[in-house]
């Protein structure tokens, strides 16, 4: 109990600073939020979304699970992805993993862990079908940070396949989803040069036509 009694103290100082600073900080915050970034990333407790972008209360949010992963039966993360893009109306959708994510390295491995391991298997996925590149890098360090990056960008196709973002993109909403990695060693993010902003960068077969458009076209 001597723990959480601490976490309430901290809870108060740093209210009371950040009042100090700002006094109108919480009535602004109350008012209403409008964040221009929606970041998925992973539940780990050393990646803090905020901190490590130095962004404030209010100006990110955030949806975290083990391994940034996004399903398409995962109605948790398409909730948030939807409320993000249709109430908030974010521009940016980030997908931020990490390296030394132990949920990738997990995934890396045979021997069972739980029921995380059916949760695991879309990493395995994306290491089935990039088996010949990682096969190739010898030091098993490095497989992990390559599994690491492709697994980052595999989540971003994910995210551009949703119905929620391509009907987006049919309303002329801008909205782009990137690939991040950070490491956890210095602090620092890396871009991986991936961002998707329009349905031209989808693949064919995970375009969706809007269902009203459907069958306009239909009628035609």
């Amino acid at each position: 109990m001597q723990e959480l009694k601490k976490l309430l103290e901290n809870n108060r100082a740093w209210a009371a600073g950040v009042k100090e600073a700002d006094p109108d900080f919480f009535e602004r915050l109350a008012a209403q939020q409008s964040p221009s970034f929606l970041w998925i990333g992973c539940s780990d407790s050393r990646v803090p979304a905020n901190q490590i972008v130095g962004l404030q209360p209010g100006e990110v949010f955030v949806h975290r699970n083990v391994a940034n992963v996004v399903i398409h039966t995962d109605l948790n993360c398409l909730s948030v992805l939807q409320y993000a893009i249709e109430v908030l109306g974010v521009r940016h959708i980030i997908v931020c993993g990490h390296y030394g994510c132990g949920g990738v390295l997990a995934a890396m491995e045979s021997r069972q862990f739980g029921l995380i391991d059916n949760w695991l298997r879309a990493i395995k996925d994306v290491y089935r079908s990039n088996e010949a590149a990682l096969a190739r890098i010898s030091d098993p360090v490095q497989r992990q940070r390559l599994l690491c990056r492709l697994h980052v960008k595999q989540q971003v196709a994910n995210v551009a396949h949703t119905t929620i973002v391509q009907n987006a993109w049919d309303r002329g909403q801008a909205v782009s989803v990137q690939a991040w990695i950070y490491d956890i060693h210095d602090g620092l993010i890396d871009d991986l040069g991936l961002s998707v902003e329009g349905p031209n960068q989808v693949p064919e077969i995970y375009r969706m036509v809007d269902a009203g458009v459907a069958s306009d076209a239909a009628k035609r």
